[in-house]
């Protein structure tokens, strides 16, 4: 696999917060911390953590391998689960791309950049941490977060405003035309907000598949607000911008 700069990442920066990377295999983590919370001890524990979900989420795909490639909800093995054998990734992956209707895979990015979160949370307590243009925020005050959509005229130029009271939250992006993610759609950008990232991350994918020209963006947003623990849908493809649900749009 070629690497990609992922210059996307500043737009959601903030002067407050402490950025670091993980990078472990295919996981690629930019982390925000509050200021004054950093130290090399912290970057490490996160590799640590990281480097173990990985190792159980590598070992269930090893006795697994169709996971990888499953376009459909995975239909989990119940002797595995009936011996505590199924990683808490695995579960939360699969019940997410059930909801959405597609592949497990599908939710992947959102778990990472969720479990990580989670995990630095008993450290700071405003975290930002992005996987691949999926999010997953913990805040104190307002923050704002840049709408990436490769060539489209609202790309960079309109943002979400997200207030303290609604996060934890889950910002997971989906995009038929840019990225290298398996995309059976057009769409510019799917951006879907959730409390659990896990379940962003699939319905952005499943909204984003919908997305084949103009008329499919209002539809997208529609149907991915119906999935119980969505709480807002952002699609746009050109110069058209569909938006349903709690979004908070402003101008950059």
């Amino acid at each position: 696999m070629v690497y990609e700069p992922r210059e996307y990442r500043s737009f959601h920066r903030e002067e407050d917060l402490h950025h670091f990377q993980v990078v472990i295999g295919e996981t690629d983590l930019d982390i925000g911390v509050k200021k004054g919370q950093y130290n090399v001890g912290l970057k490490e524990r996160t590799e640590l953590f990281v480097s173990e979900e990985r190792r159980l989420f590598k070992a269930y795909l090893q006795r697994n391998p169709g996971f990888l490639t499953a376009l459909e909800p995975w239909r989990l093995d119940p002797a595995e689960e009936q011996h505590s054998l199924t990683p808490a990734s695995i579960l939360a992956m699969c019940k997410a791309a059930e909801s959405a209707g597609v592949g497990p895979m599908a939710a992947v990015a959102g778990w990472f950049a969720e479990q990580t979160g989670k995990f630095l949370s008993r450290y700071s307590k405003d975290i930002i941490v992005e996987n691949g243009g999926d999010i997953w925020l913990k805040s104190s005050r307002i923050r704002k977060v840049s709408l990436y959509a490769g060539n489209s005229p609202f790309s960079q130029q309109i943002g979400l405003e997200i207030r303290p009271g609604n996060t934890p939250l889950g910002i997971c992006t989906s995009s038929g035309t840019v990225g290298h993610s398996l995309s059976f759609g057009c769409a510019d950008a799917v951006v879907i907000i959730a409390p659990s990232a896990v379940l962003a991350d699939a319905v952005a994918t499943a909204a984003c598949n919908q997305v084949r020209e103009i008329k499919d963006l209002e539809k997208a947003v529609n149907w991915a607000v119906t999935i119980p623990g969505v709480a807002g849908a952002v699609a746009v493809l050109g110069d058209k911008l569909a938006v349903q649900g709690e979004v908070k749009l402003f101008p950059l």
